[in-house]
């Protein structure tokens, strides 16, 4: 049977990426280096940023390696500060929300720490980058340029000779920043490990899927569990009284009970230690499988449910209390054609019996699994009016590693981004997906509130454009934003860092 449109290989996000860099990799590169540096762009801008504290003072949010990481109007804390909230105010966020503002000055703050610590790593290795390197990246900013792009010396002596100086000091910064992170990406690649990484796409399979529903458990189930536990939802109406003293101030009150001399509702309201006492010690009507908390031991359950209407069972000790019951009603047994029991029925097993419900669905998968084996597997889903979901190819790519094409970029019905995202982290489903032989239907396995048995119809050994793809982005992108984001935490989480960030946020700016 031909495929509906809908049903053939869906291209995931990822190939969205690899076309982008496929037609200009120069911007597609770039614009990701912009995100991984976070460098400030001293185009244009304001260099007296305020941020909400006195443009006069300077605020201390911690040091690294005893240098302070403070905010000084123009420095690059403030300007990183000012950039990332142009971005979050770009993106329709509203900047005086406390978790957005209190988000936005971490990530500044977190910025300046990097931007400090490799400052002074470059510096003790004695790094410089000569005065006319910068002189010449100065003449270059878009800030100086005329309407035809030319260095406009009139332009440069507008601004006042403090603020050249801020820029060429910030330029500087920036070179020697870039050098560094620039050594430190080179580091990182091999040919070896190169090869290794893009070998992981292949192979790449494409799936045909059923799936199960574990809450489709019928009525008729529920209740041959019912029938077959009775005894769980007899019920009975019971009241208490507990004490915490001692055995033999709770013997006391019982005989008090038992020869007249004070009613069992004036004895819980004056004597019992528990939260019935302000009820006279009324417990409602309880089910045998809900009062396990009040009655944890099965055997003294078993005598409650004995009683009959006015009886007071004995003295019994849990834990540090001694308690004794009196039956307000007789045992009440259940009738399963009341929709309310069948109705409690229900949420017990679907709360305590859960495997119960998962064996009836595993079953349903194994009966469909026989008879792929005589009809085929389209047939077979045919005949149950099952839903066939198909996707891929998908390499094995556990846990939705962005470099490779996941689970989640596929739009599968009836599954949720969440649902994609667990079962991408269920290693369980990656073995049955690749194991499985081609034109086979696999063993069935749970994932969440489902039974899946999946169908591999298509596998690719190997791709050369691909694979060639996929290293071109882990060099020139991938490893860097990855090892970008480890570097900055390194930062931040150095014994060189005293990160007081917290303290100064609330204290300067709440």
């Amino acid at each position: 049977m031909a495929k509906k449109p809908e049903e053939q290989k869906k291209e995931s996000g990822f190939s969205e990426i690899i076309e982008k860099f496929k037609q200009n990799p120069g911007i597609y590169i770039g614009s990701v280096v912009i995100l991984i540096l976070v460098t400030v762009t001293f185009i244009g801008g304001d260099f007296i940023s305020g941020g909400g504290l006195n443009k006069s003072e300077d605020y201390t949010f911690g040091s690294y390696g005893k240098e302070p990481i403070n905010y000084v109007p123009g420095n690059y804390f403030a300007l990183n500060y000012e950039n990332i909230s142009k971005y979050y105010q770009s993106q329709g966020m509203d900047i005086s929300d406390f978790r957005i503002a209190s988000q936005l000055w971490r990530f500044a703050f977190e910025e300046a720490v990097s931007h400090t610590a490799i400052l002074q790593i470059m510096k003790n290795s004695n790094y410089s980058v000569p005065d006319n390197i910068v002189d010449r990246e100065v003449v270059k900013m878009d800030m100086f340029k005329d309407e035809y792009g030319r260095f406009s010396r009139d332009l440069y002596r507008q601004i006042s000779e403090t603020t050249r100086l801020s820029i060429w000091r910030q330029k500087k910064e920036e070179l020697i920043k870039m050098m560094y992170l620039s050594d430190y990406g080179s580091l990182l690649k091999t040919k070896g490990e190169i090869d290794f990484i893009a070998g992981l796409s292949m192979p790449t399979r494409t799936f045909d899927m059923v799936s199960f529903v574990i809450d489709g458990y019928p009525d008729e189930e529920y209740l041959s569990y019912a029938k077959e536990n009775a005894n769980l939802f007899n019920s009975i109406h019971l009241s208490r009284i507990t004490v915490n003293s001692s055995e033999r101030e709770a013997k006391r009150i019982f005989q008090s009970i038992s020869d007249g001399t004070i009613t069992f509702e004036d004895a819980a309201r004056n004597h019992s230690q528990d939260n019935y006492s302000d009820m006279g010690g009324d417990m409602g009507n309880r089910f045998f499988n809900e009062i396990d908390t009040e009655i944890p031991d099965s055997a003294a359950r078993a005598l409650i449910f004995n009683l009959r209407k006015g009886d007071i069972s004995d003295i019994m000790q849990f834990g540090e209390s001694w308690t004794f019951f009196r039956a307000e009603s007789d045992v009440t047994f259940p009738n399963f054609e009341d929709e309310t029991i069948l109705e409690r029925v229900r949420s017990y097993v679907r709360n305590f019996q859960r495997g119960r419900m998962e064996d009836w669905a595993i079953a349903k998968a194994n009966e469909f699994i026989k008879e792929t084996e005589e009809v085929g597997f389209t047939s077979a889903a045919s005949m149950r009016f099952m839903e066939i979901k198909s996707f891929g190819p998908l390499p094995v790519n556990f846990g939705s590693i962005n470099l490779f094409t996941s689970l989640d970029s596929f739009s599968i019905s009836d599954l949720s981004a969440q649902d994609l995202s667990d079962l991408a982290r269920n290693e369980n489903f990656w073995k049955t997906a690749f194991l499985t032989q081609l034109n086979t239907p696999s063993k069935p396995f749970v994932q969440g509130n489902n039974v899946f048995v999946l169908y591999p119809t298509d596998e690719l050994e190997y791709d050369e454009g691909l694979v060639d793809t996929i290293k071109t982005t882990y060099q020139s992108w991938w490893l860097n934003y990855i090892s970008g984001q480890l570097l900055q935490q390194y930062f931040i989480n150095s014994p060189n860092t005293d990160d007081k960030f917290w303290d100064a946020y609330f204290r300067y700016l709440m």
